[in-house]
This record gives structure tokens, sequence and C-alpha cells, in this order.
């Protein structure tokens, strides 16, 4: 496989010889990978890159430096160094006796394919040059060149008579091997024939020593290509400098789905364990030195079998009860921050694309400049100017930001829920708590470090400008604080010129708007809607309506009336402030699908469909009828009876307009249209995620012990705690030394699998096999730990 690599820019002035980078990036990559690099370009004003050199990792290095600090020197980067893929060689040599008697050994060299070829410059033409060289002699053949492909079927043969000593005989055949054949070896090298004036380029090379046919007179194997020695060697190491890295590098061996049941179905079960303290999962965060690191598998897990909302509910609550002050509810990197990031990150990312890209674009697009430090002001640039031009961007986002709760996902939506009412029962004086307990997560973790750094979330293709890169960085302080609905706002800010600038923002509107969005959020899909104490008005206005014909004989014309929507509620009267005359729960919708205009004569209509009837509603313009249809469908799309298909038109005198049928309880002909994102699609393999928790169990298995001594210590003593065991939350010893007894069983089991599998494995494993190319140093290695296990076994 090719080297798996990632790219650095160096848009530092030229000045700055010791830039900081300080990003993360995830990647999967194939497991018959050989080495890790890393490539620092250095771009110009031009935006032309130039390359300045690599950090290549081999696999079989990569666990000495897993999750550790590291400076590595950087190499030079040249073609004869970068190499990939894999040839199948097949040598034989035969004895071969003349016309005259004497007796001749020919070698023959059969190059049958070639895998992985690189790509150069899009196209690969390659061909092959088979040479024997020894210490007198180097004889040279070449292969036809096979057009448009890196995976060549070569399958041919070349012979090369070996040159025998003056004593030969019969009788001295092995000695004659062993004067000859060690010193000669067959060298292959790949090419790409290429037209451009530089000639063909290296592709990769192999060495074969003939000592390989001493034991028999054949042999056929793969080799891994290898790079070639151009003289690079001489250069000192630290002249292109150092780069620091932390690599995390994790590999998992995935069983069928049954191996995992034990330890899959407690980890499931854990939002309904009392206390979560002492469930697995919440286990696990206990036990890893990073509580990120149990939350990446945790929140993927849960979310493939729909568990995550009931997860995040439970340990959230548990949480907002430990803390004291409201002031720092969420503030902390426990496994409940940990987790609800990572959901967003997984749930909310078309999210974020849709609502911030396009103005985050146009913003990159237009570079105004926007410094509002009257230090860092360039000549010529006004501030007054400047102010005027992030006032606009500030607002621009602000509104994307705040009329975007239509489009936030249903999951995202129901964790906001919980943790909004956890929040309003632990704190109930504090009536701003409901919503600083979302507002942490929607926009300081999740918008904000979106536009403060748009290239790590796919907003940007590349890294912005510096001058952009400020803009933005002032925006997404603005906004921060705009959504904190902080009581002293400018007094938040360490600097004197955002607290200036912000007074532009100090108008009841924005938090307002603020508050309206945080409602519309954290208001949808809950399960029980009557458990906020008051309702939360998400829109009204007046509309006309065709009467639902609840009355027999009653008139079914069109009348004007306010409507008003709440999480609890869709309600319309005469005028506003006056009775209901008509109440519709929100669990009573079951869809919300535009009206087609030929049933009335009508523009602008959309219709509330209930489980007897559905209402008919006309709104004042096409933007209204979209609004009020996203905000419905919103508020209702939890809905368990929602339905699937809807008439497009109305049921007029005996029968639906659309389709023709008579009963006005006929099952819908068109599916219903709504494309809000009632559930996120996302690739999961639940027994991988299993996997890898259980490969941190294991790994974090003296934790677990010294947990279970936690637990028997406080349950039979009850005294000042050892310090040793402080660290963890245990709130009951023996619910939870039950579950570690469980987890440790569990891990038990898998360990004894893996250890059953990599004998297997080991016996029926061959060096040289395609799946295992010799010069594969990280199977050697494999071979060389698994001969230690076994001779130790033994």
């Amino acid at each position: 496989m090719p080297p798996k690599c990632c790219t650095l820019w160096n848009l530092c002035p030229s000045s700055v010889i010791s830039p900081f980078y300080g990003e993360d990036f995830y990647c999967e990559i194939p497991r018959r990978f050989r080495q890790l690099a890393f490539y620092i370009f250095d771009r110009d004003v031009f935006r032309r890159a130039s390359i300045i050199g690599k950090v290549a990792i081999q696999k079989e290095d990569l666990p000495k430096y897993h999750n550790r600090d590291t400076w590595f020197q950087l190499q030079h980067v040249d073609a004869d160094s970068e190499v990939q893929g894999k040839v199948h060689l097949e040598l034989r040599l035969n004895e071969v006796i003349t016309d005259t008697g004497i007796v001749c050994h020919k070698l023959a060299t059969r190059i049958l394919e070639c895998q992985g070829l690189p790509i150069v410059n899009g196209q690969c033409d390659p061909y092959a040059t088979v040479t024997l060289a020894g210490p007198y002699r180097s004889e040279a053949k070449k292969t036809k060149v096979k057009k448009k492909t890196n995976n060549p079927q070569f399958d041919e043969v070349f012979y090369f008579e070996v040159t025998r000593p003056s004593s030969y005989s019969r009788k001295s055949h092995f000695d004659f091997e062993e004067e000859d054949v060690d010193k000669l070896e067959i060298r292959v090298d790949l090419w790409n024939a290429s037209n451009l004036k530089f000639g063909d380029e290296f592709l990769g090379e192999l060495r074969v020593p003939l000592q390989v046919l001493r034991q028999s007179s054949s042999h056929k194997a793969w080799y891994f290509l290898q790079p070639r020695d151009n003289g690079s060697k001489n250069l000192k190491p630290g002249d292109l400098g150092s780069l620091r890295l932390n690599v995390v590098y994790t590999e998992d061996h995935v069983f069928s789905s049954d191996s995992y049941s034990p330890l899959r179905d407690l980890l499931l079960k854990s939002a309904d364990v009392e206390p979560v303290s002492a469930s697995a999962a919440h286990v696990l965060g206990e036990v890893c030195r990073e509580k990120q690191e149990a939350a990446i598998p945790l929140v993927r897990l849960f979310l493939h079998y729909g568990r995550v909302v009931p997860f995040i509910s439970a340990i959230a609550s548990a949480e907002v009860q430990r803390t004291q002050d409201p002031n720092t509810i969420f503030r902390g990197n426990s496994l409940t921050s940990k987790c609800i990031d990572e959901t967003m990150k997984l749930a909310g990312m078309q999210y974020l694309h849709v609502t911030l890209k396009p103005t985050i674009e146009e913003i990159c697009q237009s570079h105004k400049p926007c410094e509002i430090d009257p230090v860092k002001l360039k000549d010529g640039e006004s501030l007054e100017s400047n102010m005027e031009t992030l006032r606009q961007y500030v607002d621009r986002v602000f509104n994307v930001i705040t009329k975007s709760g239509v489009s936030c996902p249903t999951v995202m939506c129901d964790i906001f829920f919980s943790l909004r009412e956890a929040a309003a029962k632990r704190f109930q004086d504090d009536l701003d708590v409901r919503y600083t307990a979302v507002s942490s997560f929607i926009f300081l973790r999740f918008f904000a470090p979106a536009i403060l750094s748009p290239n790590l979330f796919q907003l940007t293709p590349h890294h912005t400008d510096p001058q952009t890169s400020r803009t933005l960085t002032l925006i997404s302080k603005t906004i921060q604080t705009l959504g904190s609905l902080s009581k002293s706002k400018s007094a938040s800010f360490k600097e004197s010129y955002m607290a200036t600038f912000y007074e532009f923002f100090n108008e009841q509107k924005y938090a307002d708007a603020v508050k309206n969005f945080l409602d519309l959020i954290s208001s949808s899909g809950r399960r029980d809607p009557k458990s906020v104490e008051q309702p939360l008005l998400l829109k009204e206005g007046f509309m006309i309506k065709r009467a639902q014909g609840r009355k027999r004989f009653g008139m079914k014309n069109f009348k004007k009336r306010w409507f008003r929507l709440t999480n609890h509620e869709f309600t319309y009267q005469r005028n506003k402030g006056d009775p209901p005359l008509c109440s519709i729960p929100i669990e009573n919708i079951l869809a919300v699908e535009p009206l087609e205009e030929e049933s009335f004569k009508m523009k602008n209509m959309f219709q509330v469909i209930q489980p007897e009837r559905a209402l008919y509603i006309q709104a004042n313009n096409c933007v209204e009828a979209k609004a009020w249809i996203d905000v419905l469908t919103k508020v209702s799309q939890c809905n368990q009876k929602r339905l699937t298909v809807y008439h497009p038109s109305a049921y007029l005198n005996g029968h639906w307009l659309c389709c023709r049928a008579s009963s006005d309880t006929a099952t819908g002909c068109s599916p219903c249209t709504s494309g809000l994102p009632a559930n996120i699609q996302l690739d999961i393999d639940g027994d991988r995620e299993t996997e890898r928790i259980y490969s941190l169990f294991n790994s974090y298995m003296s934790k677990l012990e010294k947990m279970q001594e936690a637990c028997g210590s406080r349950s039979v003593y009850d005294g000042p705690e050892q310090e040793e065991y402080s660290t963890f939350i245990i709130d009951d010893p023996q619910e939870t030394y039950k579950t570690l007894r469980q987890v440790i069983a569990g891990v038990g089991a898998l360990e004894q699998e893996h250890a059953q599998y990599k004998r297997d494995k080991f016996k029926r494993t061959k060096y040289g096999s395609q799946e295992h190319p010799i010069g594969d140093k990280s199977f050697q290695s494999y071979i060389r730990q698994q001969s230690e296990v076994s001779t130790h076994s033994m």
C-alpha cells in the first residue's frame, strides 16, 4: 500500500521559521500500509507551493510514538524515495547440458505481475528492467510497456547464463553455488514510460540475492518495492528542521457480532443503570486517561443503536446534580461535554455546512479589512469603516445562525432539551440557566470554533490568509458573546476595542433572537411535551384558514384568524389575545405539507394533517408558508404516528382531487415531502466500536482493578477516602463493583478470543505471500513477537 500522508502548509512570513500548527487530523488507514508520512510545504504570496521536507514513520515504529509528543527530523523528498507497490517474482535455476557434454546453469527470471504502482502525473505506463548483477558482470533485460494501468500483468521470462569457475565439476555443484551464486543478485526496477524530456520516472526496485536458491532450485514470492540509494543520506539530518507530532495509532481486529454481545449489551443498558455512574459506559470514562478516548467510540456505538440521547441525558443529569454554581454548568472537560461534542461533530456537520458555508465563503472571497484594534491598523485603513464592515459580517452570521433552528438535527434537539430540563430543575431560581446550558454547546463548542477555523470543519478547502483569519476571529468572539447571554457582556472582553465594538449589539433584539433560537432547538423531539412549566412561543401571526368541518352541517368557508404555535399546541383565535377557538396538541400533528393550488384556486396554502381531518391554511406569501411548514414540521417531527404518505390535494365533493379516491379516510397517494432531517444516517460499524471499547478497557485493566479496590474500600470503611481512590466517581460502591466484575469478565473472554486468533494466524501465515510480501518489516516484527510468545508458552 502507498504511504499514508498528511500535508502541512507553512503560511508564515519568511522571517518566521518556527510555525505552530496546533491542528488535529483523524483518518482511516488501510490495515496493510507501510508508513505514515507528513509533508511540509511552503506557499508563497502567489499561492505556489514548494516542498520543504517530510517525516516518514514506519508502521512497525508507530507503537513507540503512540500518544507521545515527539520531535522528528525532516527528510529530503526525492522521486527515488517515493515508492509503493509490490511485485510477483519467480526464479528458477536450471541445469543444462550442452552438445559437447559441458554442464552449465541458466537462471530463469519470471516477472508475473505488479500491484499498487503509483500514478505519476495522472498516468501509469509501467515496464520493468531485470538485471543479473555481480562483482564482475551486469546484464539487463526489459519487459514490454503496459499502457494505462498501475496493476500490470507482465508474465515474461528472462534467461541468464550463470558463469561457473574453472574448477567446476558435477561433484562440486554445491561448491559452485557457494562460490558464485552468493555473489550474484537479481535486481528488478520498475519505471513509468514517460514522453517528457526528463526521461522515465523511477517507481521502485527490489534486490534478490541468488542465495535464496541454495535450498531449492526455484523460488516464487511477492516483494514490496523499495527506494534506491541516491546519495541523499550524505545530507545533514538537521538541514531542513524538525516537526513535532503526537500520533495516536490504533489497530483493531473485529470479530463476528456474536463475540461482542455480552460487552455490547452491558454498554447499551448504561442509560438505565441507577446511578448512571455505576454503568459500564461511565466506568470507561472514569478509567481512560482522556475523556475524549472514551467519548468517541461510546457516542458512535450509541448513535448506531439509537441510545445516544438517553445515555447523554442520564450522564448530563448526574453532572448537573453535582454542579453547585449555575455559572459553571458544563464548563469542564467531562464525559458529558466530550460526548455532546462528538455527537454534534457527527450528527451536525451537514447542518453546520448548510448554515455557515455560504456566508463564510463570501467573507473569504470579499477579503475586506476588518481590523478594529487601533494598534494593528494598517496605513490607509479607517477604523470606522472597518467597524462597519465587521458589524455587517457579524449581523449576517448571527442571522443565519438564529434562523437555522428548523434545520437543527433531531438528535441534537433531543439532547439540548434534556440539558435544558436538567438545568431548569436543578437551578429553579435562575431563569437563564435553561438557555446557558444549551448555548454553552451550540455557540461555544459548535458555531464559534467553526467560524474561527473553517478549514477544520470543511467549510473552506484551505487555511485562510492572515487578514481573513483575523476577521473570522473577531466574528467568532462576538458571536460567542452574543450566544452566551451573559449579563455584563462588555466586561467579558479583555480587549477594550472589543468592548467598544460590542456596543453595536447591546439591543434587546439580539438577546430575544438568541432565546427564540435556543427555544426552538431545545423544544423539539421531547417525549413529554408538558414537562416544561411554561409553553414556549415559537411563531404567531394572521393567516386564512378553511373551516375543518367539525360540525356536520357547518359552512366550510375561509376566515382570517390569529395563529399561535408553542411547543405544546397549535391554536387559532379571532384576534391576538382572544381565547382560542381551536387547539391542536402537537402530538396530534401527523404531517405538515403544501396544498396544491388547484384545490381551492388559492396560492401559498398548506395543510396540517390530524388523525380525523386536515386543517387547510393560506399564508400571506410563499416565504411565510415555508416558514410555518418548517417550524410546524420541526416541532412535530418526533411524533410516533407521523405519516409517510399524504394527499397533496383537498377532499372535495366526495373524493380526493389528487387520486380520485372516494373515501375521506383513504391512504395518501404521495410520499411526504418534508426535507427536515428526522434522523442522521451515519456509516457506523457497531462491532468495530465495541472492539475499540474492549481495547480501551484492556489497556486500562490496572485502573479497573484499582476501581474495584476503591469500591471495596468504600463499602467496608466509612471514613476519609484514600488519595489513590479519590479520582473515581463512585456513587454506589456495590452497584459499581457489580458492573466492574461484568466488564472484566467480558474483556477477559474477548482477550482469549484474540489470543486464539493470533495463534491461528501465526500458523497459517506465509512470508512472501500476496498478503505479506517480502520486505514487510511490520510483519517481520509480528513474526518475532509471536515466536517469542510461543517459546515463552512452551
